[in-house]
């Protein structure tokens, strides 16, 4: 069974994607499973992890809507507030939908690099272990101390790093990112998504940009701490799911390998239900 661990829905007329303006013209419209359908069915993909776009509770039950209603979605990464005096409770409450498998605070768009060490915070992050839920972690190279320091108080969230924590491919800066990710992998046993890769490598990459920091990321994670996604659609910036999805294979060493990061790996993550897996 091969899972996208990472792709996205939205609606234009919700009007709660702050980021998404005319100005990103190839996303700058609705995407929805039917949209998506053709590219699963092409590449052999039997079921995703649809995550969230925008910081509202309201987007994640039209997620969750969306999953009850669409079989090749296993799971839903949501959104809530961190931040409220109610988060312990609006986690709980959200953990009892079946398809909700994780939640993911925007971090990358916090303007303050230490805000997941907020001591206020602490009901959330408590709550997320108590209700056995993925924590996605979307950060960039520098929050990567920090989260570090989360996931030592932390030592039993289920956590994984979307898009490897959106290294800068396109200038080449490889050393300092390396050497943080290499420190969680080894300190942390937190999990990794093979994604965005192609985004951040910008229009122009070509494959040999890309194989370094995949490469790196095999040698410390190893397959079975990371996760193929496509990162659909915001994929399509820079190229197509068809060509992710084969370049990804083809950098990935072993059949082995392939199992764990197409398949296996996520549902260990994400606690799949056989039930959702066999029914999809």
């Amino acid at each position: 069974m091969i899972i996208d661990a990472h792709q996205h829905f939205w609606q234009l007329a919700r009007g709660d994607y702050d980021w998404l303006t005319p100005e990103l013209a190839p996303l700058y419209r609705d995407f929805m499973p039917e949209d998506l359908m053709p590219h699963l069915q092409r590449n052999c993909v039997d079921g995703t992890i649809l995550v969230q776009a925008a910081p509202t509770s309201a987007e994640t039950k039209f997620l969750l809507e969306i999953a009850d209603n669409t079989p090749f979605v296993l799971g839903v990464v949501g959104w809530t507030d961190f931040t409220a005096p109610s988060a312990a409770d609006d986690i709980a409450e959200l953990a009892k939908h079946p398809k909700l498998v994780g939640l993911r605070p925007m971090i990358q768009d916090i303007a303050d690099d230490n805000w997941m060490l907020r001591d206020d915070l602490a009901p959330a992050f408590e709550m997320m272990v108590q209700a056995n839920l993925t924590f996605d972690a979307l950060v960039r190279p520098q929050h990567l101390s920090q989260l570090r320091e989360l996931l030592s108080r932390y030592p039993k969230l289920h956590t994984v790093i979307d898009h490897a924590a959106k290294p800068r491919i396109a200038d080449a800066l490889f050393d300092d990112w390396a050497n943080d990710i290499a420190t969680i992998a080894k300190e942390t046993g937190a999990f990794c998504k093979l994604s965005g890769l192609l985004t951040e490598a910008g229009k122009d990459w070509k494959a040999t940009d890309v194989d370094l920091y995949v490469a790196h990321l095999l040698e410390h994670f190893g397959p079975e701490r990371l996760l193929w996604g496509s990162d659909w659609p915001v994929l399509t910036l820079t190229s197509d799911y068809d060509t992710w999805r084969e370049l990804a294979d083809a950098l990935i060493p072993s059949e082995r390998a392939r199992s764990a990061i197409f398949s296996s790996s996520a549902i260990h993550l994400y606690r799949l239900p056989e039930r959702q897996l066999t029914t999809s």
